[in-house]
């Protein structure tokens, strides 16, 4: 009995320093804890902040603060829903350069380079936007090509990278365009959607001849057609099967848009590939071919783009310049296409 008790009050000490241990890291953990909410609230607190701020200049500034449509009396600028189409003379470059500045955002520019078009084609797309597309801001060219061997030697100014991308074919498809769309969808969903801001698709039969700047951008923007443009609308050569996802009725209609050239954020832009998809695939089913072009243009005349570019945008320097275009943004090389 003696024995047990001695052995008790030899052991009842380092118990004591035990629990003495454990509660002085009961209370470091306690005081770690709460270290860690606080440090946690403070930045959901801070990155709040940031998302309110973004949510404040995430929004254009008003129409009226840079867009002037009776400069140009001449042509159509205002839309029937109150869409701008932008032409020379109608905009104010410096508002928005000092919003985007701000912002610091990335421009991305897929350029379809495949095989219908040459080496040459690319090399004076690449030349010519390097040195009027986006001047001053981070730009990412997006190179889509069916060969690494199509691809030039690529020299780019400050701000500006490029990356290049294979397209895969499809045998079930012969329908370059739709392998071409099918293809930036996927690279769109894997690397370019995490990257740039606003994401413009072009064919690299174009060459730039003046500034293609931040007027141009927007959430939804579509090229009106050079060769259309000054047309009637009952000419325009929409689908008119009414079997076709692309079907528009000859009574309706607001303007004829090229597929050369389009743009907007990224989810617009993979909205419009999407549904473009989804009308070829069904007219496939029901043993028709209509164009992309034309897929294109039914998806503006349902849903309408949030800006227009004016034919000045994409001139054919084939056709006779008319007094209502000032300044030709970019030249389309039509020839063998």
């Amino acid at each position: 009995m003696l024995g047990k008790l001695l052995r008790t009050f030899l052991i009842l000490p380092k118990l004591k320093r035990l629990n003495i241990k454990w509660k002085m890291l009961l209370l470091i953990a306690f005081a770690l804890s709460l270290m860690v909410i606080k440090h946690h609230f403070r930045i959901k607190k801070y990155l709040q902040k940031i998302n309110l701020c973004w949510d404040q200049e995430a929004e254009e500034p008003q129409l009226s603060k840079w867009f002037n449509p009776k400069k140009r009396p001449d042509v159509i600028t205002t839309t029937g829903w109150l869409a701008p189409v932008i032409w020379q003379g109608t905009y104010d470059r410096q508002v928005l350069e000092k919003y985007y500045k701000r912002l610091n955002i990335t421009i991305g520019l897929a350029v379809d380079a495949s095989g219908k078009f040459s080496y040459q084609d690319l090399q004076q797309f690449i030349q010519s936007a390097n040195k009027h597309f986006m001047i001053g801001y981070n730009v990412i060219f997006y190179i889509l090509v069916d060969s690494f061997s199509r691809v030039p030697p690529i020299v780019l100014g400050p701000l500006r990278t490029f990356k290049v991308f294979l397209i895969f074919r499809d045998s079930m498809w012969e329908d370059l365009n739709f392998i071409y769309m099918k293809n930036l969808h996927d690279y769109i969903i894997t690397h370019i959607q995490h990257e740039v801001n606003f994401l413009f698709i072009m064919t690299a039969n174009q060459i730039f001849k003046d500034d293609f700047g931040v007027e141009t951008l927007g959430k939804s923007v579509a090229q009106l057609s050079a060769w259309w443009y000054f047309k009637n609308v009952k000419n325009f050569p929409y689908e008119r099967r009414s079997k076709s996802a692309a079907f528009i009725p000859f009574e309706e209609g607001d303007f004829y848009y090229h597929s050369a050239i389009f743009g907007g954020t990224v989810q617009e832009v993979l909205d419009l590939i999407t549904e473009y998809q989804k009308g070829a695939i069904q007219d496939t089913k029901n043993g028709l071919s209509s164009t992309y072009e034309r897929h294109l243009n039914k998806y503006f005349f349902i849903k309408k783009p949030t800006k227009l570019l004016s034919p000045e945008y994409n001139w054919d320097p084939s056709f006779r310049i008319p007094p209502q275009i000032k300044c030709v943004k970019i030249a389309w090389q039509s020839k063998g296409v």
